[in-house]
């Protein structure tokens, strides 16, 4: 276990939904046909990033068949390079193979993840000391929120709200319905020691929400000087500020010195390009015995 792995009741639950889907009623037909034989095989990185997921790609190994044996050369949160050897496998060819791809999108997907987000960190924080941190959102996989958020943190994010009944968070919608001021009023009459977010895309809606005493503002879709002023503005006041709303790598150190703390980037979890990582079969005795 690492401070990066998601519950391992979330790990177990996924990889079998995961396994459902590969298997299906007849399992791996192409896997059947081969005759016992064990082979060994290494995970390899075919590009430079940040690792995620093991702890899913273990299980998978582990629900295909416990004999397969993971050996770990590197941890959740750590840089990785093309080329290098992530883990080595052994086992029952039959296994070996019958798991193999279950495992690698798993850790492909949150090494991608992962990665995005170091990149993000990374960014931020040559703003200088104090600058933002990299927060995740809600547009997560449906299904894969745990595993996806725990992959932020290996990446060196942070998480948002992990859902809907973690605190009051009034978005443009919900404002649609309710004014600020009686938002926050209700929040505080109706749940009690809640945090309560109030969503901002304008300077006069950051003063309103001052005023209603909000804990914490999300920033959203404003320029990296209206961000600048809503911060001044909020001087004194002691409530959070985040921003939110097209960060990019190119503009996120922009922001990430305005004086806020956090930036929250819905593309760490829902667009992420997952991380190119292969299972090459390194001993294999059927081919030696050939040879």
């Amino acid at each position: 276990m690492t401070g990066f792995d998601p519950p391992p009741e979330e790990v177990r639950a996924a990889v079998e939904l995961a396994l459902a889907e590969d298997l299906g009623s007849l399992g791996d037909l192409t896997s059947s046909l081969l005759p016992p034989s064990e082979v060994t095989a290494e995970i390899v990185a075919r590009a430079a990033g940040r690792l995620a997921g093991r702890a899913c790609a273990v299980e998978v190994f582990r629900q295909v068949d416990p004999s397969v044996k993971v050996e770990w050369r590197t941890a959740d949160g750590d840089s990785v390079s093309g080329a290098q050897t992530l883990a080595v496998v052994a086992g029952p060819r039959a296994s070996v193979l019958t798991a193999e791809r279950t495992a690698l999108n798993f850790l492909s997907h949150l090494s991608g993840i992962a990665t995005e987000v170091s990149r993000y960190a990374a960014a931020a924080s040559s703003a200088g000391p104090g600058s933002a941190r990299i927060r995740d959102t809600r547009k997560t996989t449906p299904g894969l929120r745990v595993l996806e958020k725990a992959a932020v943190r290996a990446g060196g994010g942070h998480n948002h709200r992990m859902g809907l009944s973690d605190w009051v968070m009034f978005k443009d919608n919900h404002l649609d319905g309710i004014g600020i001021a009686q938002g926050v009023a209700s929040a505080r009459q109706n749940l009690p020691g809640r945090i309560v977010y109030v969503e901002c895309d304008r300077l006069q809606q950051v003063e309103e929400a001052l005023a209603a005493g909000a804990d914490a503002l999300l920033l959203d879709n404003m320029t990296p000087e209206e961000v600048r002023a809503s911060v001044d503005r909020a001087t004194g006041h002691g409530s959070l500020l985040e921003v939110s709303g097209g960060i990019t790598l190119e503009t996120v150190a922009e922001y990430a010195a305005t004086g806020v703390d956090f930036i929250s980037v819905g593309r760490l979890t829902n667009s992420a390009p997952a991380l190119d990582i292969a299972l090459d079969v390194v001993n294999d005795p059927v081919s030696s015995e050939r040879e």
